[in-house]
C-alpha cells in the first residue's frame, strides 16, 4: 500500500488512477487490526491502487472529504469520488471486500 506523501500527490493518484484510500492513524487501534488483512485485499482487486492516508498529517484533507472517524475508506475513479465506508466504527476484512464488491465498475 502507497503512504501519501503530499497533496499534490493525492491529486494526481485520485484524478488519474482507480483508487482506494485508506484513512488511518499510528494512534488508532482499529486501524492496527485491519492492518494484517489489507495485502490479501490489495491483492484480491489489482484493478485499484490501494493508498494510505495518515490522518494526522493531512487532517484538511480529511476535513475536505468529511472524514471524522478512522479507519475509512474512500474510492476514486476517474478522478470523482464512487464510494465511501466511512466511520470511526472497527471495519472486518468482510465488511471491506463487500464495500468493494458494491463499487460501480
Amino acid at each position: 500500500m502507497k503512504t501519501v506523501a503530499s497533496i499534490e500527490e493525492w491529486n494526481e493518484l485520485t484524478t488519474n488512477e482507480n483508487v482506494i484510500a485508506l484513512f488511518t492513524a499510528g494512534w488508532c487501534p482499529d486501524c492496527r487490526v485491519i492492518e494484517p488483512v489489507m495485502p490479501g485485499i490489495e491483492e484480491k482487486y489489482p484493478q485499484y491502487t490501494f493508498l494510505k492516508v495518515n490522518r494526522d498529517q493531512f487532517i484538511d484533507l480529511c476535513s475536505e472529504n468529511e472524514i471524522f472517524g478512522i479507519p475509512s475508506f474512500l474510492a476514486f475513479q476517474e478522478g470523482k469520488e464512487i464510494g465511501r465506508f466511512v466511520s470511526k466504527d472497527r471495519k472486518t476484512k468482510e465488511e471491506i471486500i463487500t464495500f468493494i464488491d458494491g463499487l460501480p465498475r
